[in-house]
């Protein structure tokens, strides 16, 4: 679990594929039900400030990405990235995230979506990085 130990190729295109997933997942996928459940509209979207929120995405994913590639260590496959990736994504991300929404008092629909996403999102990164060749 070192730094030199990183494949920083891995992580860099691993951290990519949070876009991808988010874009299926926000998409096609769960778009009608995250709007409904967050309150998020069209305009509302439109308003933000785009590089700030896909250069923060890309750069907080680099950060995930990171860790998974330093909790995989030696290990190598597909398999084992994507495992660690998804126990990263529900034992840590789903859960924090849970914590938030109850004192919140968020939706349990909204929670749902948010924290299966962190789970894909982190088995797809782990996947990435495990295939990529040490």
């Amino acid at each position: 679990m070192h730094l030199h130990s990183v494949n920083w190729l891995a992580v860099v295109v691993a951290a990519l594929a949070g876009f991808v997933v988010g874009g299926l997942w926000y998409g096609p996928l769960f778009r009608k039900p995250w709007m409904a459940a967050s309150g998020m509209t069209f305009e509302k979207g439109a308003q933000g400030n785009m590089p700030l929120i896909f250069g923060g995405a890309y750069v907080l994913n680099l950060l995930g990405a990171i860790g998974i590639s330093l909790v995989l260590g030696k290990q190598t496959g597909v398999a084992s990235g994507a495992h660690v990736g998804a126990a990263a994504g529900f034992f840590f991300l789903a859960t924090a995230l849970g914590v938030i929404y109850l004192f919140e008092q968020r939706p349990l629909k909204l929670w749902l979506i948010n924290a299966g996403y962190q789970i894909v999102n982190f088995a797809a990164m782990g996947a990435i990085i495990g295939a990529w060749p040490r």
